[in-house]
């Protein structure tokens, strides 16, 4: 990694994230609280911008991950909003489905991760100009087209993508330098963290996000937090502004 190369990633990061606090304000930061959104936890933060953080509780996910919560309470005094599912519509699913209907096809997995996340996350945006979160072009091919800054015509409101130019040695550099904390298994070989059932570690070599969904083609490995209308695309990149 060059040093200078870094710095200057870390700057714009920075900026992105002053500029939504400055000019998108109320804005929301949407953390599955692993290693990127640690890193955007952190920086967030540490800067005191006033940008609300919220995480999923899908109630599937790892004892580690819930855990998360309070690491964040603990180092920096901050505690991050927990939106849940319906609980009548996860009962609804369950009792006609079977609690582990998911892996019966991508649509029942695609529906399972709609009640669980989609529809959550929908109250949790509700009222904001815009939403962060932790993606980067790196994690897998249906991000590689990934833009800093996206309109999110479905919602209503900007998307933003502060690290999307980030690699995962960036990633881990910020971590190990300012200390942050970070799920545990991320040391067990879980790059890539969702919902326990639907997560495995994954083998030398193998994309970053191979153990999520592991049993499905990459082509369709996202939960539908990133796409619109079911159609696994890029939202449209916004106009980036200019310098004066």
């Amino acid at each position: 990694m060059q040093t200078e190369d870094f710095t200057g990633l870390l700057a714009a990061t920075n900026a992105t994230l002053a500029r939504i606090a400055a000019e998108f304000s109320p804005a929301v930061f949407a953390s599955s609280l692993a290693a990127e959104d640690m890193v955007l936890t952190d920086m967030i933060l540490r800067a005191r911008l006033p940008i609300r953080i919220f995480t999923l509780e899908t109630g599937r996910l790892h004892a580690e991950t819930l855990g998360m919560l309070d690491r964040i309470k603990e180092t920096y005094g901050y505690d991050v909003q927990a939106y849940r599912p319906d609980t009548g519509a996860i009962d609804g699913f369950v009792q006609q489905n079977g609690l582990n209907a998911f892996y019966d096809s991508v649509d029942m997995r695609k529906e399972c991760c709609r009640i669980r996340k989609v529809e959550p996350l929908n109250r949790a945006l509700a009222g904001n100009k815009a939403w962060i979160t932790g993606q980067r072009r790196a994690q897998s091919t249906t991000r590689a087209g990934l833009d800093v800054q996206e309109n999110d015509e479905a919602h209503g409101m900007a998307k933003f993508n502060p690290l999307a130019d980030w690699s995962e040695e960036d990633v881990w550099h910020y971590i190990r330098t300012n200390n942050v904390p970070y799920n545990p298994l991320h040391d067990k070989g879980y790059p890539s963290i969702g919902c326990e059932p639907c997560t495995r570690a994954i083998q030398p070599g193998e994309d970053v996000r191979a153990g999520r969904w592991w049993w499905e083609n990459p082509e369709s490995k996202e939960c539908g937090l990133h796409v619109v209308d079911g159609k696994l695309i890029r939202i449209k990149p916004a106009a980036q502004p200019t310098s004066a």
